[in-house]
């Protein structure tokens, strides 16, 4: 629901950080030709597709060839994770995950501003209905990253997006080697998010197997034991 630019958002952390660090280069990314695309792919535009994209912008950008940093901010977050597992050159070299759902998110995601609100209730009543159908897959984001406690095996079977990157069907050994390349991985929760539930998935914390209520942390979920 947000842009690249908005000055009271992205276009505002840009300034942040160019003023914190005077001559740095700083990019924020923008899914799309215009302001209005780059707002309506956070909606509906397949986050692997998204991905793709960014990774090709990454490359394409001279500023960039000997590795960034990377900060991604709610759902851009597991975004920017993905580029990293899976575009390896240019590298990065450390990413700064704000609010990033990263065990997925279910009941919620982040509220949209303005004149959006309208596009998340539809989209909420969509995700109750059918989010592990295809259709809904494909052309809705906030499903791609649905995770569902009570509906694990359909999660796992059918997420085209978070499932793969969280290693869920299968070790891809490529996705671990470069995630551990890089040098620092910093997630930061919000201490009363009351959008993402449950908000211990900004720290890869998730849901005990089979019901919504209990969490547990990181260390105790099989993603970290079988160290995928």
């Amino acid at each position: 629901g947000d842009s690249c630019c908005n000055p009271q958002s992205m276009g505002y952390i840009k300034k942040i950080v160019e003023k914190k660090i005077p001559g740095i280069y700083v990019l924020s990314l923008k899914i799309g030709s215009n302001l209005i695309q780059d707002m309506e792919n956070s909606f509906f535009m397949n986050v692997n597709d998204q991905v793709r994209e960014v990774c090709d912008q990454l490359a394409q950008d001279p500023h960039l060839k000997g590795g960034y940093n990377a900060m991604g901010f709610s759902q851009g977050g597991q975004f920017l994770r993905a580029v990293a597992q899976r575009c390896p050159s240019p590298p990065m070299l450390n990413l700064i995950s704000v609010g990033g759902q990263h065990q997925g998110s279910v009941y919620g995601f982040p509220r949209c501003p303005g004149e959006s609100s309208h596009i998340c209730d539809w989209i909420r009543k969509t995700l109750d209905l059918g989010a592990y159908t295809a259709a809904v897959q494909e052309h809705l984001v906030q499903a791609e990253y649905w995770h569902d406690p009570l509906k694990e095996d359909d999660y796992r079977k059918n997420s085209i997006f978070l499932a793969d990157i969280n290693q869920e069907r299968g070790i891809n050994e490529t996705y671990k080697k470069n995630l551990m390349a890089l040098k620092k991985f910093v997630m930061v929760k919000f201490l009363n998010d009351t959008m993402v539930d449950p908000p211990i998935s900004e720290w890869f914390g998730f849901y005990k197997p089979g019901q919504a209520k209990e969490t547990i942390p990181l260390q105790e979920t099989s993603l970290y034991t079988e160290v995928r």
